[in-house]
């Protein structure tokens, strides 16, 4: 299988950051979590400039809602590196949405859907954010339009709930989270 090929791979070239970054991408296609952060971290260690590796290991620590000021830090150095990568810019966005730094977060999700305006995902992102900030119709808007670009079958109900509820109020964790963490 692919995980094993990519093994044989990184067994001849060990040092190659490159590999071992596919070999985390593999393992998140295999929901093997601590794998891929393993992958991307060896990865960041031999070539601490590869920013699509900063990237993934940043976002896989958001998307588990730990290690967040770190990942904000991997992630920023990403954006320096691939400044109109939106993927990356997305996931900027996103780690401050999660730090509860809202009117940051939607800076950085709106040049993102403009460098990646066909990504469900990060429009609805954007869309959250929008929300957060007060902005309801324009979270409305965004909901919509990432349902129109054919999402991941799991965020299509997720997304549905949004437009017909909104987003509940962030919980006092993230707003305590957001006061020691900001600036």
């Amino acid at each position: 299988d692919a995980i094993n090929t990519i093994l044989k791979a990184i067994e001849i070239e060990p040092n190659n950051a490159e590999l071992h970054f596919i070999a985390g991408v593999f393992y998140d296609d295999a929901k093997m979590a601590d794998k891929v952060i393993e992958q991307m971290k060896i990865a960041i260690k031999l070539n601490p400039e590869h920013a699509n590796a900063l990237n993934y290991l940043g976002y896989t620590w958001v998307d588990q809602g730990v290690r967040l000021d770190e990942a904000r830090r991997m992630i920023q150095r990403a954006v320096e590196l691939r400044p109109n990568d939106g993927y990356i810019v997305d996931s900027l966005g996103w780690v401050l949405y999660r730090l509860g730094r809202f009117p940051e977060a939607v800076g950085y999700l709106e040049r993102a859907v403009e460098l990646r305006p066909e990504d469900p995902l990060i429009n609805d992102h954007l869309g959250d954010a929008y929300w957060r900030v007060g902005r309801l119709a324009e979270a409305r808007f965004q909901w919509r339009r990432a349902l129109n670009l054919k999402p991941e079958p799991d965020l299509i109900p997720l997304i549905r709930d949004k437009l017909d509820a909104g987003l509940a109020a962030p919980s006092s964790a993230a707003v305590k989270r957001s006061g020691r963490n900001g600036g």
